[in-house]
Order: structure tokens, then C-alpha cells, then sequence
């Protein structure tokens, strides 16, 4: 399996409450749909297109949400005929294999986080994820 692409078909953020955030930021990442393509460039292999959508919400219930960060699009994947086989085998289930969604889970967080943090930070939302802090060394 190789991500071949990647694309956002939708970004939103949004601060609900006008108060002090409470709410501790939950983060989730849900696969949409599944759709198998054929491409001229790669005969041996079939393309598998993810829809995905990532979000990191301050409260869990609609009516007492402080915020909200929402990002959907896209992964294409290239595979082989075996592996999409499984895939949609899995995906009949609503689940994908377990080494192939750690990996696009990863590859999900690390292309959207930095830009959820732009977005919290414009909106004013705590950031969602701990920031590296410089310590001063203490003298003996």
C-alpha cells in the first residue's frame, strides 16, 4: 500500500462558547467511504479513494459544545489486487485492516494537526495537543 494523494474538501472551525473553555478537546478521525478506481499509469495495482473526516471537539454533546475543528477529505491509496480485495472485504464491515489504519491514521494527524492549531489558535479554541516547552536548566 503507498498514499498517493491527499486532499481537504472541507476545513471549518468555530468557537461556540463566548466563556472561558472548559471543555477538554477530544480528537477523532472517521473514515467516510471507500471507493475503488482504475488508473492507466499503475496496471498492476488498483486505487482505493478514503474519504475521511477529522475533528477535535470541546464537548461531546451537540448542546454543550464550547468548539469545534473540522477538517474532511480524501486519501488515495495505490494497492495491490490482493490487498484490495481485503480492503473491501473490511470495509463491507465499516472497518479497514489494522496495520493499514494505523498508518493512514497517522498520516491523517500529521498532515491536519499543524493546520488545527493554526485554526484553533485564530479562533481563539486552547490548543488541542501539549506545545514543546524550553525549560531553563536548574544550577547545582
Amino acid at each position: 500500500m503507498k498514499i498517493i494523494g491527499f486532499n481537504l474538501t472541507k476545513i471549518s472551525a468555530e468557537r461556540i462558547s463566548k466563556e472561558t473553555i472548559k471543555k477538554q478537546p477530544s480528537t477523532s478521525i472517521e473514515f467516510l467511504d471507500l471507493k475503488e478506481d482504475k488508473t492507466e499509469f499503475l496496471k498492476d495495482e488498483k486505487i482505493i479513494k478514503l474519504s475521511f473526516k477529522y475533528s477535535v471537539s470541546y464537548g461531546e454533546q451537540e448542546s454543550s459544545k464550547e468548539g469545534e475543528v473540522i477538517f474532511q477529505g480524501d486519501v488515495a491509496l495505490s494497492v495491490t489486487k490482493e490487498e484490495s480485495k481485503n480492503i473491501t472485504k473490511d470495509w463491507k464491515k465499516k472497518k479497514l485492516p489494522s496495520p493499514m489504519n494505523i498508518i493512514l491514521f497517522n498520516f491523517i494527524l500529521r498532515r491536519c494537526t499543524p493546520k488545527a492549531i493554526f485554526l484553533e489558535d485564530e479562533v481563539s479554541l486552547p490548543i488541542h495537543t501539549p506545545m514543546p516547552k524550553l525549560q531553563q536548566k536548574k544550577e547545582e
